[in-house]
């Protein structure tokens, strides 16, 4: 079936599936990230940085309960059990957000390489033919120039500096390419993605834009380019994590399973 404009593909009858599978890729890396974020509160080099990652790590689980809100608007459970009571192997986010923090410079690299993803992916979905999706990406996009900007800065400063910091830089980047692959992967419907307008990009644009963006940002920073990224070996688009992720998970819902029955 030739899909010709927004309505005809709203009322396809996989349109809803494909727009669900999408919104927990979305819903889950943001959470992640987010709970990632929270964990340096108390512990950044300083008040600053406190201040900031406090404030990103709430912007993104707002995103992540935004986009969970639509799918229960799309008949999937509330959002609380969507973010607290589902298992590892029912979660979609890329592999690189949940894996620990690390040092100050790993977590800093982690989430400038995710932010120039995410803004990206958010580009691709502001004309979506899902309205929901394209008024909530536009509050989105306004406050995640922010979090790119943070992270961009710290990035330089540490590259320019040389000596340990620009070290530790290298040493993150050779862990964290093996971890990039997923990150681009849309999962097993991309081209019904594509197709319905849901987003309007590939997943492989996506990347020839994000790496077009990375490598001016390393050139500022005096960061050797790591390479090609290496073949994906598990896709947390389909559920395949990393054991990180159950230690996220055993933290983020450790007092919703004192009494799931309860409202918060």
């Amino acid at each position: 079936m030739e899909i010709r404009d927004a309505a005809q593909a709203r009322n396809h009858p996989d349109y809803c599936q494909v727009l669900t599978q999408w919104l927990y890729q979305l819903a889950d890396d943001e959470l992640t990230l987010g709970h990632r974020d929270s964990e340096w509160l108390g512990l950044c080099p300083d008040i600053e940085g406190d201040v900031a990652f406090s404030s990103i790590a709430q912007d993104e689980v707002g995103h992540a309960v935004f986009y969970f809100e639509r799918l229960h608007e799309l008949g999937e459970p509330h959002p609380d059990l969507l973010a607290f009571a589902r298992k590892s192997s029912e979660r979609r986010n890329a592999r690189l957000v949940e894996q620990e923090n690390g040092d100050w410079a790993y977590s800093i690299l982690r989430h400038f390489l995710y932010d120039v993803f995410d803004a990206v992916r958010l580009e691709a979905m502001r004309e979506s033919s899902y309205l929901p999706l394209r008024h909530g990406v536009a509050k989105i996009q306004r406050e995640e120039v922010y979090h790119l900007l943070h992270m961009k800065t710290w990035l330089i400063r540490m590259g320019r500096a040389g000596g340990e910091a620009r070290q530790h830089l290298d040493e993150a980047a050779g862990r964290m390419w093996f971890q990039l692959g997923d990150l681009f992967s849309f999962g097993e419907r991309e081209e019904a993605l594509l197709q319905f307008g849901i987003v309007r990009l590939s997943a492989a644009e996506c990347k020839r834009q994000w790496q077009e963006q990375v490598k001016a940002v390393f050139q500022q920073a005096e960061l050797p380019w790591p390479g090609e990224i290496p073949p994906v070996e598990r896709d947390g688009r389909l559920g395949q994590h990393d054991p990180a992720l159950e230690q996220l998970l055993a933290t983020l819902t450790e007092v919703y399973r004192l009494d799931p029955a309860a409202r918060w």
